[in-house]
């Protein structure tokens, strides 16, 4: 699919990941939509690309937000990327060291955002799609979800994020097939240990000891890599139904 003259929607734009899909799908000719519920960076950003009214606020989990989120993207054209960033986690064990179960609440809340959103945008911004005319390969459209490699291996203290991430990996597939028919391609990135605003606030130990577990390169990834290959699975018409972890060959361990 051509990245020029298409409209893009890409959630969790504020920062990190989603920032960085943003500057090089602009960057390559789309029309960017940025859709986040930090105000103040989704402006500074939208504002860098010469236009405050790009960002629309945006909670995932929100059908309203979200519909209002893809309205937004279709008025400005052919709504046919999706990039969708947002997420986030918490940390805790299945049962403490002091026997405390995990928080019922907390486990849902990291399901309902991951996951939930990761639908939610899906079936909506995939509907928009439907409506689109196909393009010379066929296609109406291209989905980029992102999971994380903590949904195939998480580590202790990961049981709600691992879980939701496990679902969005499920999907994918699934979702690529229920979406075949209308021409509209999905598939999803699983980072490993990357370079972003919350792996940059933790301690420069930890930082490196992440870094130093990495087979190869010996460093933490950067966001410009995950938007590099999330533009090259936009480009690709062939790429459908995968998920591809993007690492550096870690695997992680229980803690």
């Amino acid at each position: 699919m051509e990245i020029a003259g298409n409209v893009a929607l890409v959630t969790g734009a504020a920062s990190g990941l989603g920032e960085a899909t943003v500057r090089r799908l602009h960057a390559a000719g789309a029309e960017v939509v940025l859709a986040d519920v930090n105000d103040a960076g989704g402006r500074a950003v939208a504002g860098d690309l010469g236009d405050e009214d790009r960002f629309v606020h945006c909670d995932v989990t929100s059908e309203s937000d979200v519909a209002a989120a893809v309205d937004n993207a279709a008025l400005r054209g052919r709504l046919a990327i999706l990039v969708h960033c947002g997420g986030g986690g918490t940390s805790a064990r299945t049962v403490a060291r002091d026997g405390r179960p995990h928080d019922l609440d907390a486990f849902r809340r990291v399901v309902e955002l991951n996951l939930v959103g990761s639908f939610n945008v899906l079936r909506l911004a995939s509907a928009a799609m439907a409506k689109n005319d196909p393009d010379g390969g066929g296609e109406r459209g291209a989905c980029v979800l992102t999971a994380s490699i903590a949904g195939y291996e998480g580590q202790i203290g990961q049981v709600a994020y691992g879980s939701a991430k496990a679902g969005v990996i499920g999907m994918t597939i699934i979702a690529a097939r229920d979406l075949a028919a209308m021409g509209v391609r999905v598939n999803t990135i699983a980072p490993g240990t990357i370079a972003t605003p919350p792996m940059m606030m933790a301690p420069a130990a930890m930082r490196e000891a992440f870094a130093g577990n990495v087979p190869f390169p010996k460093r933490l990834g950067q966001p410009d890599e995950y938007a590099a290959l999330a533009e090259h699975i936009v480009e690709n018409g062939y790429l459908n139904g995968e998920v591809i972890r993007l690492d550096g060959a870690v695997r992680f361990q229980p803690k």
